[in-house]
């Protein structure tokens, strides 16, 4: 990955450099996403489909879920119309940047039969350039696990080295968190602190529609300094501060990450695990949804005549009963194992793998939950003390002061 791909990093929190910051427009907006298509970039933003706000290429503003806000619970996802114009209103996009960055299914090589062997060829073309538009603080944390995870080990994958390198970045300060975020529980949000080009924090009050703009690397720099703007002035910064401010103290949801490593690591064989199985489908839903599950497998399909054949990459699931499947079977059997694992990872054991932790608190798992199971609440139930149990069944003897029956203690003696 070129040195330029990652921008540099702008410290998070009210002490940034107001100096830089600028204020634009929604022309301003259109003008940004103008340069970057004329520089050959894809721009992809959120937009309105099929009753969701989803991820897609846009080529305006006007393609933008302006006055579109969300309402977001467990197992709950609505549109509404807010009674403003703002074009980000809205909590977590339906489908995370790992949608573009690493997609469900990617071709690997093709395959054509030439006399009595074949010869395979890679996926023809070039990968876009592309331009995100509008990541929130919590999915550029989640760009940021993928980085580690798909490019920062010994073996990376090229297929998002190639998406991720040079991907320019605008980021937007989330001001309408959802039901199901917990970005500050996770310490990733909702002020966007570093990993992008620019930074955008929309206002709409008496002085109108606008955005404060922060450069967060040297091309976004140069990208602003090309564009008509103006510096932005005390009161617009002092306004984001209040919007960020505002967003962090109306999460959705609250998750207690003290020791929750060791939490889960004591608590593999706690009842809640037969609970939370009792209602999990395995449906596969929260990894899909998930921004940093990398799980994938590989599929091939060939024409009828065995003439052609083609690899393709694909997602997978811990939840899939076929997963773990070796010789002998499945490891994971159950669902009750299934769903352990997945929020063991998550929580705890991604902090041994790449320290840090698997969740950045976007509460997707949360709100396509098809049986509203809410990972915040999982982990909850496990600091919640167990019920006490009875020392005996309900129609036996007492039990003795000892713990037991006479019994159950053959070698203590009674008194007369």
């Amino acid at each position: 990955m070129d040195e330029d791909a990652l921008p540099d990093t702008v410290p998070p929190g009210p002490g940034h450099d107001g100096a830089a910051a600028v204020s634009i427009g929604v022309t301003g907006l259109q003008a940004i996403i103008d340069a970057l298509r004329g520089h050959g970039r894809t721009v992809i933003g959120p937009t309105v489909r099929g009753g969701a706000i989803v991820l897609a290429e846009i080529s305006g503003v006007d393609e933008l879920p302006g006055g579109w806000g969300d309402d977001q619970d467990a197992a709950h996802y609505r549109l509404r119309e807010r009674d403003d114009g703002a074009v980000f209103g809205f909590a977590a996009t339906a489908q995370s940047w790992k949608s573009v960055l690493f997609p469900s299914r990617e071709l690997l090589w093709s395959g054509e039969r030439s006399g009595n062997g074949f010869t395979t060829s890679p996926p023809a073309g070039d990968m876009p350039r592309y331009a995100l538009l509008g990541v929130r603080s919590c999915d550029l944390h989640a760009i940021g696990i993928q980085d580690r995870v798909l490019l920062g080990r010994a073996a990376t994958d090229p297929a998002y080295a190639a998406r991720r390198d040079g991907a320019f970045i605008i980021a937007v300060a989330c001001g309408n968190p959802g039901g199901t975020c917990f970005c500050v529980s996770m310490g990733t949000g909702p002020r966007p602190g570093a990993g992008f080009d620019l930074s955008l924090t929309e206002l709409l009050d008496e002085r109108g529609h606008r955005f404060v703009v922060l450069p967060g690397s040297a091309r976004g720099r140069e990208l602003l300094a090309a564009l008509p703007s103006a510096a932005a002035t005390a009161g617009d910064l002092a306004a984001a501060d209040d919007v960020i401010a505002a967003s962090a103290a109306r999460m959705g949801r609250v998750l207690d990450t003290e020791g929750i490593r060791e939490l889960l690591y004591d608590n593999a064989e706690h009842p809640r695990w037969d609970d939370v199985a009792s209602r999990c489908l395995a449906c596969t839903n929260c990894t899909l949804v998930c921004p940093t599950c990398f799980c994938t497998s590989v599929e091939d399909v060939s024409d009828l005549a065995g003439e052609h054949a083609e690899r393709h990459r694909i997602w997978d699931s811990c939840f899939n009963s076929d997963f773990s499947h070796s010789s002998g079977g499945s490891v994971r059997a159950s669902t009750r194992s299934r769903y352990r694992q997945w929020m063991t990872h998550k929580l705890a054991s991604w902090i041994d793998q790449f320290g840090t932790s698997g969740c950045v608190g976007c509460g997707r798992c949360i709100t396509w939950c098809p049986a509203a199971i809410d990972i915040t609440q999982e982990a909850a139930a496990l600091r919640a003390p167990l019920p006490a149990r009875r020392a005996s069944a309900p129609d036996g003897p007492p039990s003795s002061a000892a713990g037991g029956s006479p019994a159950a203690n053959p070698g203590k003696e009674e008194s007369p």
